[in-house]
């Protein structure tokens, strides 16, 4: 009864007064008498990573120095692009016109099975991206994909609003939220724009294709959550024509990209009318020697027994 009778005070427009009011008439628990109590207990970091194989700045700088472009791949805006990056090569992401919010995702060569866990590479290093930290592969495999070698946009820091560059909470733009929300159907959403370069890529049917792209890291876009409601927000990405990052191929990689038709997402999340900018990525090798020579990491050591 509760639940039906905080539906019927459901507002059409959504405002934040309107939904504290929803929930207020749903907690119908009293608060105990310990409740300060409760909420003063300090809290514990789930995942401690004093243990977990740091990358080294000196040998990674040692190991890229002279590097050289050997590829590059220009993602048009509303759309979507693939490039293969050998372990050992540097993928370099960046604007070359403007602000431009980019969606990645990344595959192991060969094995498209393995890509990248957002949810378990933000349990480890945080709900944004910064240099030193890795983008970590999915079960069974758990083991660095790439590392964050280098980045433009390292001046921005948290700023005000608690907004931070790089994250790995936001999904993607996907046709399936649209509809659910607004009704109707768009087409060169982030989800769709990687399926389609994803199935280009590989000569694979759109529906395995679609199976398979996953959650992403959103290369420039600014995010956070609002202090009160903790709801997921974005504002206008700080990135500008030239800024960049860096990331250290640790296995061989097929990365995908879209150039999200929000453009630097400071209004607008899927839009055809957004201004839009290209992104650009390019892989660098320090000689396919010296980039064959990088230790491929092994894959997870569990024995997928599973208790069994």
């Amino acid at each position: 009864m509760l639940w039906h009778r905080a539906r019927e005070q459901r507002s059409a427009d959504g405002h934040p007064a309107a939904r504290r009011k929803r929930r207020a008439h749903l907690r119908y628990v009293s608060a105990p008498a310990d409740a300060d109590a409760r909420r003063a207990v300090a809290p514990v970091i789930c995942y401690p990573t004093d243990t977990l194989p740091a990358p080294d700045p000196d040998a990674i700088a040692a190991h890229l120095e002279g590097a050289e472009p050997i590829g590059r791949v220009d993602v048009p805006p509303r759309d979507a692009r693939a490039i293969r990056v050998p372990r050992g090569t540097l993928l370099r992401i960046s604007c070359p016109e403007g602000a431009q919010v980019g969606d990645l995702n990344l595959f192991a060569q060969g094995n498209l099975d393995e890509r990248f866990f957002a949810g378990k590479t933000r349990a480890l290093h945080g709900t944004h991206l910064d240099v030193g930290a890795r983008m970590w592969s999915c079960f069974p495999y758990l083991r660095p994909m790439a590392t964050l070698v280098a980045d433009s946009l390292d001046w921005y820091g948290t700023d005000p609003f608690g907004g931070r560059v790089h994250d790995v909470i936001g999904t993607r733009c996907d046709p399936y939220t649209a509809r659910l929300l607004g009704g109707g159907d768009y087409h060169h959403c982030c989800h769709s724009n990687l399926t389609r370069a994803l199935a280009a890529a590989e000569g694979i049917a759109p529906d395995r294709a679609e199976a398979l792209v996953h959650d992403v890291l959103n290369v420039f876009m600014c995010t956070g959550f609002t202090a009160v409601e903790g709801l997921y927000f974005m504002k206008a990405s700080p990135a500008r024509k030239g800024d960049r990052i860096d990331l250290l191929a640790e296995i061989d990689l097929l990365a995908v990209l879209s150039a999200c038709p929000g453009g630097d997402c400071g209004s607008a999340h899927s839009s055809d009318t957004a201004t839009c900018h290209p992104l650009r990525m390019e892989v660098l090798s320090p000689g396919a020697e010296r980039a064959a020579a990088w230790p491929e990491p092994p894959v997870n050591a569990y024995d997928r027994s599973h208790g069994l």
